[in-house]
């Protein structure tokens, strides 16, 4: 069930029920908007991608997503932790272990993860043909 009003994109449509929700002290106007917060900011999609192949330690997550901060990094892990699509596992041993690892609610995106692969792998092959990609050695 849509909770959105109903608007027409190019795309498209949804409907809208003048129920709002909220989720975590924020406000939400649908379902739509609520799965798109959890996926909209930079590194969300990058950590859920990484741990889609299995359980990872916080410096090999820093290790795979090239650019990203140590506070942002810690920030991402926990906003996901709090969206419960990851499970963060903490080790009583010195020195201390944490591992990140996907929770059923995050397995659900592994589709959507994986369609925006397979999206971003054919604008890659038609951008490479178009002569729009630089190799990484004319970047250097």
């Amino acid at each position: 069930m849509l909770l959105c009003q109903e608007l027409t994109y190019k795309y498209y449509t949804y409907q809208k029920d003048t129920t709002m929700f909220v989720y975590k002290e924020k406000n939400y106007e649908c379902p739509f908007e609520l799965g798109l917060s959890m996926l909209s900011r930079k590194w969300n999609a990058l950590v859920l991608y990484h741990l889609s192949s299995g359980t990872k330690r916080y410096s090999e997550l820093k290790r795979l997503i090239h650019g990203i901060t140590q506070k942002m990094l810690t920030q991402t892990l926990r906003e996901l932790e709090s969206f419960q699509l990851i499970h963060r596992e903490v080790y009583p041993v010195v020195p201390p272990k944490v591992e990140y690892s996907l929770t059923e609610n995050g397995e659900e995106i592994l589709p959507i993860l994986e369609k925006i692969h397979a999206f971003g792998e054919a604008m890659y092959t038609r951008y490479e043909k178009e002569g729009l990609i630089e190799s990484e050695e004319a970047l250097d």
